[in-house]
């Protein structure tokens, strides 16, 4: 049997943890292992029980996600996968928390089966988590952004696994729709990263749609 995905909770609210915290805590692939009520208090966290995913609320009265975030992804090496909470979808804290390392954003208000889903997707870190919000998002934030995708030099191969990415594709689903093996995808999606000088799909998928390589139509 897997090790359950440890979970470690940060939100401000304590009614919100709580709710969490019963959903998650009622499947056996999911372990809460902590909570915590404000950014200051994540990373302290992080290195006591080592959890695979930080669920953190955006907005929060003395550190929000976007700076516990950066936090995490300042102190290099291994660290846990970041799912942002928030508030609105189209809140202009979720981007700029994406922009700072963190791998998928999620409502306040989502079913608990969507919940569950986004949370089993971001701990296996293979797919990006709400790709149409993120291309509005992006497309918000990319006038006048220099194109760092024609500037990288992807191959066309490359480059046509990177429009599966920023539609949101999953390895499986990029290896299926070309004719590829997954570990193929891997290496191209290795490839990628290390051209465009970012640290993971998610910066990626942004790259992608900031400098006009996709736009948000698809």
């Amino acid at each position: 049997m897997n090790q359950p995905i440890r979970i470690l909770l940060v939100d401000d609210e304590p009614l919100v943890r709580s709710g969490l915290a019963a959903i998650l805590g009622a499947h056996q692939d999911i372990e809460v292992v902590g909570e915590a009520s404000d950014g200051t208090n994540v990373w302290p966290e992080v290195r006591r029980l080592q959890p695979d995913l930080v669920m953190m609320d955006v907005r929060m009265p003395q550190m929000d996600g976007i700076e516990a975030t950066a936090q995490m992804v300042a102190f290099g090496g291994s660290r846990p996968k970041i799912l942002i909470l928030t508030t609105f979808e189209s809140d202009d804290y979720v981007y700029q928390a994406l922009k700072a390392g963190a791998d998928g954003f999620l409502l306040k208000r989502a079913r608990p089966e969507e919940l569950l889903h986004t949370v089993r997707a971001v701990a296996v870190g293979d797919s990006i988590v709400f790709p149409a919000k993120l291309r509005e998002l992006a497309a918000v934030h990319g006038n006048n952004a220099p194109d760092r995708v024609a500037a990288a030099g992807l191959s066309s191969r490359e480059a046509e696994v990177l429009r599966h990415l920023a539609r949101g594709y999953n390895n499986q689903e990029i290896a299926q729709t070309m004719f590829l093996g997954t570990e193929t995808i891997k290496t191209h999606i290795g490839s990628i990263l290390s051209k465009l000088r970012v640290r993971d799909r998610t910066q990626a998928v942004i790259a992608a749609y900031e400098s006009g390589f996709m736009n948000p139509g698809g």
